[in-house]
């Protein structure tokens, strides 16, 4: 699955800040705007994750898992 998701960046005094728009929590700094963004990619995959485990570990049964796009 290919998602695409929106940071927001910006320089900071001497290096960058930036954060995911669309998942509350993934927010990274970086020296260079390109660390930042691997710094980022890194955050949203991790919390992307956990998000999945915690969804995984309150199924009871069976289930199936469905994609869906917006």
């Amino acid at each position: 699955m290919n998602n695409t998701y929106t940071a927001i960046v910006r320089r900071d005094g001497h290096g960058w800040i930036g954060w995911v728009e669309e998942i509350r929590g993934v927010n990274s700094q970086g020296r260079t705007r390109d660390e930042l963004l691997d710094n980022l990619r890194s955050a949203l995959s991790e919390m992307l994750g956990m998000n999945r485990a915690d969804a995984l570990a309150d199924v009871a049964g069976d289930y199936e898992e469905v994609s869906i796009q917006v």
